[in-house]
């Protein structure tokens, strides 16, 4: 088959991780110029060069450019068909093992017996969804679609140590199409279940503990001490399904939380989430995943920010339509990318400044004339 010609100039390792799974969906060889183009520093970071190693190793592909710095790699799967087993991979640094995990899951339609894969490396990093998000936001939602995956989890890794290690547990799966009304048409916000997570280093200073109670009063659903909860918070009416604060072990200390929201039945909506900072509060830590719920409350979305990115390539697979927060750059080159496989995707409502939704018609997806 002809080698699809990609150019990452403009796009992030996002466009890495699609690109690679969509090589493997459809048994295409791919060639990417210009990876990370646009970044202060181009080229393959860890994380992305892990990933391009991990996937290299699940397909036995032949790649070229398979180097930290790299801004070309060709990429030619071995197989469209993936036998599972049990992997490992370190990341080597605080590379995202979140993402990582992100770029494999689409994989799971291809397995033929269930894959481990154990990736050590940062799970609550920046510029990544955290640990949390993705158990309790973005897997409990693709399962309502047919995906079968689960995250264990041994050890916390945070940014710069990182040294995190868990594990992604991927059975073979038919994805149904993306088509549920709550997708496009957001329901109600009614329950909302706070994650706050400390490593064991912060455990006397309470942080996971005061980071959930800085959140919950910023959205006016619990008293802090002397302060009063707010009542013009968009989720003030929300009830607090589950609270979780947990005291992990990690080589490093750092914090995070994440807020999941979710419907009248339990279905998940958002999340949002925030790190911990050298010098920051702790309650402001809390305070800031809350400002970020109260925005996508007061919003029409029907998915976060982060889903609206990384749901495009089960789209891809099934079709469906999102409502996103809005055509970012990341969803825009996603969606090229896309297009540049032969999957005719529309965006309503582009250049708005508000929503819009991304559609992809079921029966035109990724690998259907090949039988994938």
């Amino acid at each position: 088959m002809t080698t699809l010609e990609l150019d990452g100039e403009h796009a992030g390792g996002q466009f890495l991780r699609t690109a690679l799974a969509l090589s493997v969906l459809e048994s295409r060889p791919i060639r990417i110029e210009n990876i990370r183009g646009d970044r202060p520093t181009p080229g393959l970071g860890h994380q992305h060069l892990a990933v391009l190693e991990t996937m290299a190793e699940l397909t036995d592909a032949d790649v070229s450019g398979a180097d930290h710095g790299a801004e070309t790699v060709a990429f030619d799967p071995g197989t469209s068909r993936l036998a599972g087993g049990e992997y490992a991979v370190d990341i080597g640094t605080a590379g995202s093992v979140t993402l990582l995990f992100d770029a494999v899951l689409p994989l799971a339609t291809v397995l033929e017996s269930p894959l481990s894969l154990t990736v050590t490396g940062g799970t609550d990093v920046a510029w990544s969804p955290p640990l949390d998000y993705t158990r309790y936001v973005k897997l409990p939602l693709l399962r309502r679609f047919g995906l079968t995956a689960t995250i264990e989890c041994e050890r916390r890794g945070f940014y710069p140590d990182g040294d995190g290690r868990a594990t992604l547990h991927l059975a073979p799966s038919e994805i149904e199409p993306l088509d549920a009304p709550s997708l496009v048409e957001r329901p109600d916000v009614a329950g909302l279940r706070a994650y706050s997570t400390e490593a064991a280093a912060l455990a006397e200073q309470d942080v996971a503990h005061r980071q959930a109670a800085g959140a919950l009063n910023r959205l006016g659903l619990e008293s802090v001490g002397t302060e009063t909860p707010r009542t013009d918070s968009a989720l003030a009416e929300c009830e607090v399904v589950e609270r979780i604060e947990t005291t992990a072990a990690s080589a490093c200390p750092g914090s995070a939380i994440v807020l999941r929201l979710e419907s009248e039945d339990g279905v998940p909506v958002a999340g949002c989430s925030a790190l911990g900072e050298r010098g920051v509060p702790a309650e402001r830590v809390g305070e800031d995943a809350a400002d970020a719920a109260n925005q996508f409350a007061g919003s029409e979305a029907a998915v976060d920010r982060h889903l609206a990115d990384q749901l495009l390539v089960f789209l891809a697979l099934a079709g469906g339509r999102v409502r996103v927060p809005a055509v970012t750059d990341h969803v825009d080159s996603s969606c090229d990318l896309l297009e540049s496989f032969g999957v005719p995707v529309v965006r309503v409502g582009e250049g708005t400044g508000e929503t819009a939704v991304v559609a992809v018609e079921s029966g035109d997806e990724v690998g259907e004339a090949d039988g994938v």
